[in-house]
């Protein structure tokens, strides 16, 4: 057993009952802890804990917010309007749809693959920006396309061009921005202040809906046809300059910054040069549980914002305004869910949110889509909100989720590879899938039990899923708020060395 000398180094004592300030920590937290004063052999000092000052804290998780908004907006804008965009012949149609697949399926995976680990080398901050400007000119460019009547076969193909930068903007935006947001949260409050991005996605997406739905409304078709639908892609200019203002006076993370120690460094070096082959030989457990989460996740979000407009026009036979009105309904609710979420997962745990919304999903998923079909009003807002409820519960924790699976070294590159890949296959291909299914089968039932098997595979990735509330990342120093908190946490760790719970070098 070992006692704490005043310089901090070990030495022999009698065993004690660890105090009250040791006790008091969540089970994740204390082995974490130990596992650091086993491998340094000293308590925590000053120098290294990390804190995160107010200011720069609040600039970094608004600025990235705000950034993935306009980011999903300019994305979100194309799915909404996408059967108005004029097109005059079959081929162009037939080339528009291509650019929705290649964006979706093909573009967005290998952003994923190129901006990953250019983040891990050069900065996430750089390349956050990078992607705010992509975005920007790509959604920007699509409402400056001239019509097939004057530039032919070329217009389509733009759109494509267009359409393609998108994608590949996206897949280096969602790893990219939940890496540096969970690099400068404190440790308490990860969970509550990375629900603020996907905060911002669902603001983007509602703010793209609740644009489009008021041209539609406000413009005949005849003029959203000619001129209406380019409006809100013309808006994806000032938003893009007004982000990228924002994301170039952020810091990088104070995680990139600094490593935690000679080992984290030596890592980064030896992974500079094979990276993505590295991630995938030395992390494919994590890369497993970070995509049955992003299946879990974006089966239901793609569900929801997705297939049901959609599935309530082409199956139930609803108009198109309903079914627009009824989603935007559903974003709103999430919106004013997520936060909360975001909090409650810092202080049960992201597992327990999880696996409740995953077993949730089980049981909720058919009654949700009987309200759904049901005629009236109230019965199909319940059942919308009901999986909207359950979207917001896996939406809440993935920003701090799946970026703490990761090392330092490689977590953008990980993020890029895990996120992108399990959404080109699983969550972008729902509506397709879904749609089949109740093509093929004649059930209209069938987007609930596709959900029930999402749920599922959620119930199973959470059992291998490491419990993450309040523990600093992987290869990162511990992160605080405040003075006051770096000292508790000196004066925890202080306790768990005196302890004697465990002997240097084993």
């Amino acid at each position: 057993m070992v006692n704490v000398t005043p310089d901090g180094q070990a030495g022999p004592s009698g065993s004690t009952a660890p105090p009250a300030a040791a006790t008091g920590l969540p089970p994740q937290v204390r082995q974490e802890l130990t596992r650091r004063l086993r491998r340094s052999r000293r308590v925590l000092r000053e120098e290294d804990v990390q804190i995160v000052e107010p200011p720069l804290l609040r600039r970094a998780v608004g600025a990235s917010a705000l950034g993935n908004c306009m980011e999903w907006f300019d994305f979100g804008v194309y799915s909404y309007l996408a059967a108005t965009i004029p097109g005059a012949s079959p081929g162009a149609q037939v080339i528009s749809s291509f650019a929705t697949f290649a964006a979706a399926f093909v573009v967005r995976p290998l952003g994923g693959l190129v901006f990953g680990p250019l983040g891990d080398r050069i900065g996430r901050q750089k390349v956050l920006a990078t992607t705010m400007i992509m975005m920007a000119v790509g959604t920007f460019a699509i409402g400056l396309i001239p019509g097939y009547k004057t530039l032919g076969i070329a217009a389509p193909i733009l759109l494509l061009l267009a359409r393609m930068v998108q994608g590949f903007s996206t897949g280096g935006e969602y790893g990219g921005a939940t890496t540096f947001v969970a690099e400068y949260s404190p440790d308490r409050r990860r969970g509550f202040l990375s629900s603020w991005l996907d905060f911002g996605t669902f603001v983007g997406y509602a703010l793209g809906s609740a644009l489009v739905t008021a041209l539609n409304l406000l413009l005949t078709d005849a003029q959203m046809i000619a001129w209406g639908w380019r409006v809100p892609f013309l808006i994806a200019g000032p938003l893009g300059v007004i982000g990228l203002y924002m994301r170039l006076r952020l810091e990088e993370s104070p995680a990139f910054q600094q490593q935690l120690d000679e080992h984290e460094r030596s890592l980064a070096q030896k992974s500079a040069g094979s990276e993505l082959r590295s991630v995938v030989r030395n992390h494919w457990g994590a890369l497993l549980i970070c995509m049955g989460l992003v299946l879990l996740y974006n089966v239901t979000n793609y569900m929801v914002t997705g297939f049901l407009p959609t599935y309530q026009t082409e199956t139930l036979h609803r108009s198109s305004g309903s079914a627009d009105l009824l989603v935007l309904l559903g974003m709103v609710w999430i919106v004013l869910l997520i936060t909360f979420i975001g909090r409650l997962s810092d202080h049960v745990g992201r597992r327990p949110v999880y696996g409740v919304a995953a077993a949730a999903v089980i049981v909720l998923a058919v009654p949700a889509f009987l309200l759904i079909k049901m005629q009236g009003t109230w019965a199909p807002v319940c059942g919308v909100l009901i999986l909207s409820t359950l979207l917001a519960c896996f939406a809440a924790p993935s920003a701090a989720t799946l970026p703490a699976l990761f090392p330092t070294a490689v977590r953008y590159a990980a993020m890029g590879i895990g996120f992108n890949f399990a959404v080109a296959a699983f969550g972008g291909t729902t509506p397709l899938v879904t749609e089949a299914l109740v093509n093929v089968t004649g059930n209209d039932m069938m987007p609930a039990y596709y959900l029930m098997l999402a749920g599922a595979i959620g119930l199973v990735t959470v059992r291998f899923l490491p419990e993450s509330a309040q523990v600093p990342l992987n290869g990162s120093q511990p992160m605080v708020g405040s003075a006051r908190e770096r000292q508790e946490l000196i004066t925890t760790s202080r306790a768990l060395y005196k302890a004697g719970e465990w002997t240097p070098g084993t």
